[in-house]
């Protein structure tokens, strides 16, 4: 059986400008922990589609992941006005709840 990675890398080659191949290789890559590689792609998706709002949530997971929670609390707040304009009260919801949570007044459940 083939490899997950090695097919998404293939159709990564097929059709680079893909948001959902970018997003599952992104995926694929921080299950086999190399977070730089998808950081990589999830910056990217973010940078090329903006409109593509499940990124912000996953990208700032990984900031957090990263130490980085000031990036994690701007890119939540990016993919809030997203999630906004689009009218994805779930997304939203989700966005606002990690954003809190990396602000430290989140409740855990």
């Amino acid at each position: 059986m083939p490899d997950r990675l090695d097919q998404l890398l293939d159709f990564y080659e097929e059709d680079p400008d893909d948001n959902f191949v970018r997003f599952a290789l992104a995926q694929e890559y921080l299950k086999r922990d190399q977070p730089e590689k998808a950081l990589a792609l999830f910056e990217e998706l973010v940078d090329t589609d903006p409109d593509y709002v499940g990124t912000y949530y996953h990208l700032g997971k990984l900031y957090e992941q990263l130490g980085r929670t000031p990036d994690a609390i701007e890119t939540y707040d990016q993919g809030i006005e997203v999630a906004r304009d689009q009218r994805d009260t779930k997304n939203l919801s989700e966005l606002q709840d990690a954003k809190l949570k990396a602000e430290g007044v989140g409740f855990d459940s």
